[in-house]
């Protein structure tokens, strides 16, 4: 009796609890923003990309022993040259005009009442580029 008392408890409670649960249907969701997934989840996805990828870029390689063959001499004539076009440059400001020669180029920075121009020599093949600005106030 008493067993038969605690399978009447169970099957109420089974009923109780089996009418309230429910199934609803299953939604595939994408994680990945190229498929539908939320965007935010882009930057994840592209860190944990990296993190695995164990390959090496070659170009990165080449980059990095093109500036070890080049000596610490042409390195610094390359940043000399540099400054003094950027000091030619800026001299245009205080009315000032001039030319540079490098080992490749002629240039020659003319300033005609706020109109500047800039004349390219190519040494090697002889070809002449113009740059011409109007409107700069003197």
């Amino acid at each position: 009796m008493n067993n038969n008392k605690t399978r009447r408890l169970a099957f109420a409670l089974l009923a109780a609890l089996g009418s309230q649960a429910g199934a609803t249907e299953l939604v595939y969701t994408p994680v990945n923003p190229a498929f539908g997934g939320n965007p935010l989840n882009g930057t994840w996805l592209l860190n944990n990309a990296q993190a695995q990828n164990d390959h090496d870029d070659p170009a990165i390689k080449d980059r990095a022993s093109a500036f070890a063959s080049t000596s610490a001499l042409e390195r610094f004539t390359s940043q000399l040259e540099s400054r003094l076009l950027s000091q030619l440059l800026t001299n245009i400001n205080n009315g000032n005009t001039g030319s540079l020669q490098t080992d490749a180029f002629i240039i020659n920075v003319i300033d005609d009442s706020g109109a500047l121009s800039i004349q390219i020599t190519d040494r090697v093949t002889g070809e002449i580029s113009e740059i011409q600005v109007n409107g700069l106030a003197p």
